[in-house]
C-alpha cells in the first residue's frame, strides 16, 4: 500500500498531487511518428540524388581545383566528398525510414550501399599506397631520386665575371622593387607587387622579376579589362630596378580572378596535371610567361615528387604548351627545396635506411638555406653540405641546374655558410651590418664565401670574401673589386696565392687609352678627386689622388691608360689603374659613395649624373 500524507484531513492525492497514490494524474498517451514519404519512385530519387552530387562536384572542383588524378591527396578528399553528398541526398529523398537505431542504420546501409563500397575502395588505395611509397621500405628509390656527379672544384668551376654574381638578395630586390613602383603614380594608386621574386638569366645578366597585382577587388574590376600593364625586372648587378610596360596587359596570372586565375586556366586545360608552384619568367624578348612545373610522384601512389617538364602560359593571351624538355631560356624549372629534398634523400639513405638510424657511415644533409648564381645561360641553386653528425663545418657543396636538375657536388672542407656570414658581421661589427646568403666562387683556385653586407635600411653597404677552408681570412671593401684587391692580398699573405695572383686585375676589368683632354678637380669627403676625359669620349675616369699622386701631375695632352671597371653605365666610370707614358703603375681604389659625381666644392664640375645612374664598381 501506498504511503500518503493526511493532515487534518487533507489528501494531496484527491487532487493529483504528490502523493503517488492511485488517484494520481493519468499519462498523456504517446503519438506514434507517421513516415516520412519518399520523393517519388526509386528511378527518380536516383537523378535527384546523381544531379544534387554533381552540382556540389561542379562547384568544390571550381574553387578547390583538384587534380583528377589518382597520386593526388587532394582527389581522394574530392571523392569522399562526393560520396558523402550522395548519402545524405539518399537518406533525404527516400525519407529516412526506419524504427529505432537498428532501423535506421539498415534504412542508411541500404540507401549507401554504392557509395560504401566505392569509400571502402579509397581507404584500401591509401592504405597500399602508402605502404609502396614508405620511405622505410623503399629507402633505395628515395635515395635515387637525385642524380649526383662528383666534380672538382678548381677545375669546372671557373672565375667569372663580376656581371654574373647577384649582388642582390630577394628582400633589397623587394625593397628596391617597391620604391620604384612607387615613384609612377598612374601605378601606384592601382596596383602592387607579387612578393615573389624569380632570380633568372636575362639576356646574360642575373636579375629577379616580378609580375604586378591588382590593389583589390574593386580595382581588379576597374582594371581587368586592360590586364596588368607592367612587369619589374631588378638587376641584382647595378642594383637597378625597372617598371616594363607591356603594349598588351597581362590578363592570365596569381592575382586575377574566376576563369583568368592562373590555377584555374591550367586545371581547365589539363585536368589530370599536378603542377608546383608556377613562377613567373620572361623570354629573351622580355614578353612575360608563367612557368608551372608538372609534378609526378614516382615512389608508390604518393612518394618521390618529382617534375617531368613544364607548362607554359603565356601571360597576356592565355595560350599554353606542355613541354617535356622546356625551352633553353626558362631558369627556374625545379624548386630549390625540392632539389635539397631529393639530395637529402640520397645523402640519408644511399647507404640503406638502417644505415641513416644506426651507424650513420658516409649520412650527410645539405645545410639551412641556399642562393643562386648564373653560369652561362642557366641559374644554379647552391647549398652547402655537411655530415649529420657534425653542423659545424661543411664537407663540400652542390650546385644544381634548376632546369635540367644536373647536380654536382664539391668536395671542399671548410666553414658553414652562418660562419663565413658571423665572421664578416665581426669585421664591421661597429656598424651593425647584416651579411646575406653567402655564394661560392672561385677566386684563384680559392673556394671562396661572397657576400653582401647590408644597413639597417636593407641596402647593400659593402662585400665581404670568406675564405671558406680558413674563415679565419676575411676581407671587405665599398666595391667588389676594393674586396676581392683586399682579399687577394690577403691569401697571399697567408702563402695560399703568389704574389704574382695577387696582382692580377679582376675579372670584370677593361682598358681604356689615349690623350687626356679635359681635366677637373673636386673634394669628396677630405679628399682630393681628379676626373680624366679622353679624347674623343665623353666618359671621365674618377681618380682618388691620395691613392694614386700621379694624377696630380697629369697635364691635357698626355697619353694615359686608365684601368676601370667593366659593365658600367654613366658620365662617370670608376677606375682601378691609371699610368702615364713612360710611368709605373699606381693602382687605387675607389669607394663606391664616391662614384657619384662631383659636389659643390668641384673647381669646375662637370654636368653631373644621376646618382642612381652613377656606376659602382
Amino acid at each position: 500500500m501506498p504511503f500518503t500524507f493526511n493532515f487534518g484531513g487533507f489528501d494531496p492525492s484527491a487532487f493529483g498531487g504528490f502523493g503517488g497514490g492511485e488517484a494520481s494524474q493519468p499519462q498523456r498517451p504517446r503519438r506514434e511518428r507517421k513516415p516520412r514519404k519518399a520523393i517519388g519512385n526509386a528511378f527518380t530519387r536516383t537523378l535527384i540524388n546523381l544531379g544534387v552530387t554533381l552540382l556540389f562536384g561542379l562547384g568544390y572542383f571550381y574553387f578547390e581545383l583538384p587534380a583528377l588524378n589518382f597520386h593526388a591527396e587532394e582527389f581522394y578528399v574530392f571523392l569522399f566528398l562526393l560520396c558523402a553528398v550522395y548519402c545524405v541526398c539518399a537518406v533525404i529523398t527516400s525519407g529516412f525510414q526506419g524504427e529505432g537505431v537498428k532501423g535506421y542504420f539498415g534504412f542508411v546501409k541500404k540507401q549507401c550501399t554504392i557509395p560504401f563500397f566505392v569509400l571502402v575502395a579509397l581507404i584500401a588505395a591509401i592504405v597500399i599506397g602508402g605502404l609502396t611509397s614508405w620511405v622505410v621500405l623503399r629507402a633505395g628509390s628515395y635515395s635515387e631520386l637525385l642524380s649526383v656527379q662528383t666534380g672538382d672544384f678548381a677545375t669546372e668551376v671557373e672565375e667569372i665575371s663580376y656581371d654574373q654574381i647577384p649582388m642582390l638578395d630577394e628582400d633589397s630586390a623587394a625593397r628596391l622593387g617597391s620604391r620604384t613602383l612607387g615613384e609612377l603614380s598612374d601605378m601606384v594608386s592601382q596596383f602592387e607587387i607579387l612578393p615573389s621574386y624569380t632570380q633568372i638569366n636575362y639576356q646574360g645578366r642575373p636579375v629577379r622579376v616580378t609580375s604586378l597585382a591588382y590593389g583589390d577587388l574593386i580595382k581588379w574590376f576597374t582594371n581587368r579589362s586592360d590586364g596588368l600593364p607592367a612587369y619589374l625586372i631588378i638587376d641584382m648587378v647595378t642594383q637597378e630596378a625597372e617598371v616594363v610596360r607591356l603594349d598588351e596587359g597581362m590578363k592570365y596570372t596569381t592575382a586575377e580572378h574566376f576563369g583568368r586565375y592562373l590555377p584555374r586556366h591550367l586545371r581547365f586545360h589539363y585536368p589530370t596535371f599536378m603542377f608546383a608552384d608556377p613562377v613567373f619568367e620572361i623570354d629573351e624578348e622580355g614578353h612575360p610567361y608563367w612557368v608551372c612545373p608538372r609534378m609526378v610522384k614516382t615512389i608508390g601512389l604518393f612518394g618521390g615528387s618529382d617534375i617531368q617538364g613544364a607548362v607554359l602560359v603565356d601571360a597576356v593571351t592565355g595560350e599554353s604548351q606542355y613541354f617535356e624538355e622546356v625551352p633553353s631560356w626558362v631558369d627556374h624549372v625545379y624548386d630549390a627545396d625540392m632539389i635539397m629534398e631529393q639530395y637529402d634523400y640520397y645523402g640519408m639513405y644511399h647507404n640503406g635506411f638502417i644505415n641513416s638510424m644506426f651507424g650513420q657511415r658516409d649520412v650527410t644533409l645539405t645545410t639551412e638555406g641556399y642562393n643562386y648564381i648564373a653560369i652561362g645561360d642557366d641559374v644554379y641553386m647552391y647549398t652547402g653540405v655537411t655530415s649529420v653528425t657534425s653542423d659545424q663545418s661543411n664537407i663540400g657543396f652542390i650546385l644544381s641546374n634548376q632546369r635540367t636538375k644536373e647536380t654536382h657536388f664539391y668536395s671542399v672542407s671548410g666553414a658553414t655558410e652562418a660562419s663565413a656570414q658571423a665572421s664578416a658581421q665581426s669585421q664591421v661589427q661597429q656598424m651593425n651590418y647584416i651579411a646575406t646568403f653567402p655564394l661560392l666562387l672561385n677566386i684563384a683556385d680559392q673556394p671562396t664565401y661572397f657576400m653582401a653586407l647590408k644597413g639597417n635600411d636593407g641596402l647593400v653597404k659593402m662585400y665581404a670574401m670568406v675564405n671558406v677552408q680558413q674563415y679565419n681570412i676575411v676581407e671587405t671593401g665599398g666595391t667588389v673589386a676594393e674586396c676581392e684587391a683586399n682579399y687577394r692580398r690577403t691569401l697571399a699573405d697567408n702563402g695560399l696565392i703568389s704574389d704574382s695572383e695577387s696582382e692580377a686585375a679582376p675579372s670584370d676589368q677593361e682598358e681604356a687609352s689615349g690623350v687626356v683632354a679635359e681635366i677637373r678637380t673636386a673634394v669628396l669627403d677630405g679628399n682630393s678627386y681628379y676626373f680624366l676625359r679622353l679624347e674623343g669620349q665623353e666618359v671621365f675616369y674618377a681618380v682618388n689622388a691620395a691613392e694614386n699622386p700621379l694624377a696630380v701631375i697629369l697635364n691635357a695632352g698626355d697619353q694615359v691608360t686608365v684601368t676601370y671597371t667593366a659593365g658600367e653605365s654613366g658620365s662617370i666610370l670608376t677606375g682601378t689603374s691609371v699610368t702615364r707614358a713612360g710611368e709605373t703603375d699606381v693602382s687605387f681604389t675607389v669607394p663606391e659613395e664616391d662614384a657619384a659625381a662631383p659636389d659643390e666644392t668641384a673647381d669646375a664640375a662637370p654636368a653631373q649624373p644621376d646618382a642612381e645612374t652613377a656606376p659602382a664598381a
